[in-house]
């Protein structure tokens, strides 16, 4: 997901750096939550349910950690 001004202005990788780190916030914060649901979750179905969507969030979050540095590498280059 690249931001519009990021497309527009690829000289300006400080703009994608900061999608990246709202995106990196965004799936901390649904990972915290689906995990806080998983040990609220009346069932083991749930709680599995629960579970799951936390270990996806955690495995965006990584990927995003190493879209941040790539954009960070790409930075240092110019």
């Amino acid at each position: 997901m690249r931001s519009t001004l990021g497309a527009m202005a690829p000289d300006r990788p400080a703009d994608e750096d900061i999608e990246t780190r709202a995106l990196r916030r965004q799936q901390a914060e649904r990972e915290e939550a689906e995990r806080g649901e998983a040990e609220a979750a009346p069932t083991g179905e749930a709680t599995e349910a629960h579970e799951r969507r936390a270990d996806k969030a955690e495995y965006l979050k990584k990927k995003l950690d190493e879209r941040a540095e790539a954009e960070r590498e790409a930075a240092g280059e110019d």
